[in-house]
């Protein structure tokens, strides 16, 4: 498949969840998706806002940060 015209996309989105059982938690996912590569990760953490900004992608200034919310119903 020729990804040469794949668009550079890098994004760091943060998905925070109203969970009763894991306060405070959310997820955190980095995307990279160009002509050369595709990589993700996802992890699942406390305090995720901070935890993304003290990734090397974030510090790089070359990802987007989005934040998400994911609230469930009771």
């Amino acid at each position: 498949m020729d990804h040469s015209k794949t668009p550079v996309k890098k994004e760091i989105i943060v998905t925070l969840r109203n969970n009763p059982f894991w306060p405070g938690y959310g997820e955190v996912q980095i995307l990279k998706d160009g002509p050369d590569s595709y990589s993700s990760f996802k992890t699942h953490q406390e305090n995720p806002i901070e935890y993304a900004r003290n990734t090397k992608e974030y510090k790089s200034k070359e990802y987007i940060l989005k934040i998400e919310k994911s609230w469930q119903e009771k």
